[in-house]
């Protein structure tokens, strides 16, 4: 049977961890890297089997990314984030598909998102496609500043059982990860030198897309709720682009 290794990094993750953790237990290894966080995230994850390694955060999560993957062993590698959690049933697809492959180098699986205390099913939201196993030594981080995303030599098949996301822990871990993803995204505008009518029409686009054309409000409240929060991480995004861009950007550059 061909062994699995979860690779997994995290910063400030106290929360999420013991759910995340618990659910891939059943791996053969499990890497965890602590990225400076300041929390008790290092403390708790000692509690779970794991190989330990702690490092700087890099901003770039691509780099964090690659190196947990990079100290992994097993026949196959599997991408968890510490706000998720696999199910008995994606875990038992799992090993069914490395078992046989047939000419896969990697696998896709659908992630349903928690928003709100509803698991959301349009909007964007589900089935949200996630590519994350892969044989190891076939698949590589590229350098994006921002939705980081795996490069694959060979074919990519697709599993049916969902991954689950749990994005926001509570409204203060809604405005934590608004600072961060709003940064990462300007610097990404900066980097692609997004023209400034690009950027003010985008939160609104970002809207109209997940909540009319992508039905976000078959979701009820939880899809509004879900769609304006979206809008609001987009639009600090570009105000902050639009800030910096009027003196010196070159802090969103580095």
């Amino acid at each position: 049977m061909p062994t699995i290794s979860v690779a997994m990094i995290a910063h400030n993750e106290e929360k999420n961890l013991a759910r995340s953790l618990a659910s891939a237990a059943w791996a053969d290894e499990v890497v965890f890297v602590d990225c400076g966080s300041t929390d008790g995230t290092a403390l708790a994850a000692r509690d779970f089997e794991i190989k330990y390694f702690s490092r700087p955060n890099s901003r770039a999560v691509y780099v964090n990314k690659q190196f947990s993957i990079e100290q992994a062993s097993s026949d196959w590698v599997l991408i968890l984030d510490a706000d998720e959690e696999i199910t008995p049933a994606l875990h038992a697809e799992i090993r069914r598909a490395v078992a046989a492959p047939a000419d896969a180098a990697a696998f896709t699986m659908p992630r349903r998102n928690f928003y709100f205390g509803r698991w959301l099913k349009h909007g964007g939201k589900y089935p949200d496609a996630q590519l994350r196993l892969f044989r190891r030594g076939t698949a590589r981080y590229l350098p994006l500043p921002v939705h980081e995303r795996l490069e694959v030599d060979g074919r990519v098949g697709a599993l049916k059982e969902p991954l689950l996301h749990y994005p926001y822990s509570d409204e203060s871990d809604i405005e934590t990860k608004r600072g961060f993803y709003s940064e990462i995204l300007a610097r990404s505008y900066a980097l692609k030198k997004r023209s400034r009518l690009f950027i003010l029409f985008r939160p609104f686009t970002r809207f109209i897309s997940a909540y009319f054309l992508k039905l976000g409000f078959l979701d009820g409240t939880e899809g509004l709720r879900t769609a304006l929060l979206d809008f609001g991480n987009v639009l600090s995004s570009a105000l902050l682009y639009i800030k910096s861009s009027g003196t010196d950007d070159s802090t969103l550059k580095s």
